[in-house]
């Protein structure tokens, strides 16, 4: 039939309307994962800024620029290929990239770069290097000191100093797998971020030394890369892992005076079963600060140590705890009077700051209220006032805001209020970068003037999404199992939703300390993950039980002596608000986590097991006294003082009672969820007569990197497919 020239013009317009249903792309995990090949086109754009003093400068890889933070006018201050032509670097020694730069002296027009393998001090006024310095080959750990120009570095588990002149000498001798020097110890908790602490004005180096001869050695296996030629067998790569309960390693301080090269130990008695944690140097460098707790975790104290001599000075604060005490902050002390500190405490019941002086005084407590801070950024130091982050506005927020140290008055500060706001002062604190998300707002960034609180736009990001089929984010809040605490959700549907079908749903959680789901951040702080699979057709809820961060000590602790149980009951009150919604399949229910998340998801696969249907576990805690001492006996008190909360939490009791299809996923080479987990739970579900499946990734520890990602993701994904949907 042929057709007429109206006909054929009805038909272009037809098509046309179409086009933007067509042009609506679809997502793939090369997308979504962060080991995927677009995954970078696919996060919000950002500006890498930076201060120098209290002028704004923005970088790239090839040039560094000015910012004007009241109108944005931004002005070109340097080039590389400027810089490495006026300094005539031949190529080997050019600077590689501006993106790192930094300016560690806020009234000199010199940058902080580097190239392949020195780190260089260059005036870009002049265009002259002003000093250079290796960086040595080999080295996992270095530290260096904008004053002196030294730089202490780890090699071989021993620690090596470089001064500024570039001369090299070994400060420790006894260093390997036993003896450890200069690196995080007590396996990173206590908010401990490294070993090797220069005094301000680089003459005195503190470190750690970590006698781990004691502690026994967990046999991992290190399987050769497929194109390694080099060897045919596996080899053993034996981790030290003290587990709940048993002997610890021994850490003692120590304080090298780069002048004479002389090493003194703190005297801080017997180093058995303590922790030593949070050191901080006094401005007149000639004292150190440093958090102790006992072994049980429930009481610590902050003690004064003369750096000369080690000697014991005081004692300066104590805080206990029926349950725990954790230290997570060093002291701050005052820019404009070096006798006075501030400390982090939860000592109300939520994390706050104080003010102290150096002899134990409690001059005030400096913030208050039924939130917590999160960050303390620096000072105002002209108007005496502290500049914080926290979640006063609302417990799924962080906000910043300026606090009067005199008369304790807090404003917030940043731009808008809503979302989640990271901040960034300048030297003076007068200004500070505030880059921010909210849920419909994939990021600003607003330059303040702190003391004026005025608020300038200097950055919008577009919608890396726009394009695309995008699933609808909700936030709510439910009662918990107690009838009284209010816990947050989010909900992400399908991307073709219809309130009248049925949907199989996954129940994403974690659920442990020191992590929280939920927050105002763009989606909702979506996972992309759960992205993918709104795209496929299922609904993911997620819910921050109690257990988890930002909400106050009592919230935290509700889980001490039996991690788990507490946390179910509140993720069985969300199953129970799923079931008010017509639209989820509750025939149709499955549960994925990982690391404590994997806990949880075998912990609700084998305590519920006619609610949820499949399971992904991945790097699960099966029994407790197989994990680390510090964050185990923490929250469990030992295996010999609680066998009750033990027995109580352990799966292995669990493994019969299993009835839904359940995947557990690993890294061969994990080192914080050691196999053994994994491995026993197996052998119970063999004697026991229940199948779960299992899969590893050789090479790989608590998570998997790069583009494995993606294999894992595709792989969670399938056993949904395959068994829920």
């Amino acid at each position: 039939m042929r057709k007429t020239k109206l006909q054929g013009m009805a038909l272009v317009m037809l098509a046309l309307m179409a086009l933007p249903a067509l042009a609506q792309k679809q997502f793939t995990l090369e997308d979504l994962n962060f080991g995927g090949t677009n995954y970078r086109n696919m996060v919000p754009a950002n500006k890498s800024l930076t201060w120098w003093g209290d002028q704004l400068v923005r970088l790239s890889n090839d040039t560094c620029w000015t910012v004007d933070p009241v109108k944005g006018k931004e002005k070109v201050l340097f080039t590389r290929d400027g810089l490495n032509r006026a300094l005539s670097l031949k190529e080997a020694k050019q600077i590689s990239s501006l993106s790192y730069t930094s300016f560690p002296y806020p009234d000199k027009p010199v940058a902080l770069l580097y190239n392949n393998n020195e780190r260089l001090l260059v005036n870009f006024t002049t265009n002259r290097m002003e000093w250079r310095g290796d960086r040595p080959v080999g080295m996992v750990a270095e530290e260096w000191n904008k004053k002196s120009r030294s730089t202490a570095y780890v090699k071989d588990d021993d620690i090596y100093v470089a001064d500024a002149m570039g001369k090299k000498y070994q400060v420790t001798f006894d260093g390997d797998h036993e003896i450890v020097y200069g690196q995080s110890v007590h396996r990173s908790e206590f908010g401990i971020d490294g070993g090797m602490f220069w005094n301000p004005q680089g003459t005195h180096l503190a470190f750690y030394r970590m006698d781990q001869s004691m502690v026994t050695d967990y046999p991992l296996v290190d399987v050769p890369e497929l194109d390694d030629t080099s060897r045919v067998i596996a080899t053993a790569a034996p981790e030290k892992y003290p587990m709940a309960g048993q002997e610890s390693h021994v850490v003692t301080v120590g304080v090298l005076n780069v002048a004479t090269r002389d090493i003194v130990y703190l005297d801080a008695g017997d180093p058995t079963d303590r922790y030593f944690s949070n050191i901080t140097w006094n401005p007149d460098g000639n004292v150190i600060y440093m958090m102790e707790g006992n072994r049980d975790q429930n009481e610590v104290e902050l003690v004064a140590y003369d750096a000369t001599t080690g000697t014991r000075l005081r004692s300066i604060y104590r805080e206990t705890h029926p349950k725990y005490v954790e230290p997570q902050h060093p002291i701050t002390f005052l820019p404009w009077d070096k006798d006075k500190f501030v400390l982090w405490s939860e000592q109300d019941g939520y994390n706050h700051l104080y003010l102290y002086d150096v002899y134990g005084n409690m001059i005030k407590q400096l913030t208050r209220g039924n939130w917590v801070v999160m960050d303390l950024l620096g000072f105002d130091e002209q108007n005496k006032a502290v500049i914080i982050s926290g979640n006063a506005d609302n417990p799924i927020q962080q906000n910043l805001y300026r606090v009067d140290i005199s008369s304790g008055e807090r404003t917030r500060i940043d731009e808008g209020g809503r979302g989640w706001h990271n901040g960034r002062l300048s030297n003076s604190g007068a200004w500070l970068i505030d880059s921010y998300q909210e849920p419909d707002v994939p990021r600003n960034i607003a330059l303040v003037n702190t003391r004026e609180n005025r608020q300038y736009r200097y950055f919008t990001a577009p919608d890396p999404w726009q394009g695309y089929t995008v699933p609808e984010y909700r936030c709510g809040t439910i009662k918990a199992a107690d009838g009284i605490t209010d816990l947050y959700y989010r909900l992400v549907l399908p991307t073709d939703f219809d309130e009248n079908k049925k949907y199989p749903t996954v129940v994403y959680v974690y659920g442990g300390p020191h992590a929280h789901n939920v927050d105002a951040r763009w989606h909702w702080a979506s996972r992309s993950w759960e992205t993918y699979m709104a795209q496929r057709g299922y609904v993911l809820f997620i819910l921050d039980n109690r257990g988890s961060e930002n909400r106050g000590r009592d919230f935290e602790q509700a889980t001490f002596r039996e991690l788990g149980q507490v946390e179910m009951q509140d993720q069985m009150c969300g199953v129970d608000f799923l079931r008010t919604l017509r639209y989820v399949d509750t025939d149709r229910l499955g549960v994925h986590g990982w690391s404590f998340g994997g806990f949880m998801t075998i912990s609700l696969m084998t305590n519920y097991p006619d609610v949820f249907k499949v399971g992904v576990a991945g790097g699960p805690v099966i029994d407790w006294k197989w994990y680390e001492v510090m964050y185990g006996e923490r929250y469990m008190d030992t295996p010999q003082d609680n066998p009750e909360g033990y027995a109580k939490t352990s799966l292995i009791n669990k493994a019969g009672d299993l009835k839904g299809r359940l995947q557990i996923i690993i890294g061969l080479n994990d080192p914080t969820v050691v196999p053994q987990h994994a491995y026993s739970f197996l052998k119970a579900c063999i004697a026991a007569g229940t199948q779960p499946d299992f899969f590893v990734y050789p090479g790989q520890g608590h998570n998997m990197r790069g583009h494995q990602s993606v294999h894992l993701h595709e792989r969670i994904t399938r056993y949904f497919d395959d068994y829920l949907k």
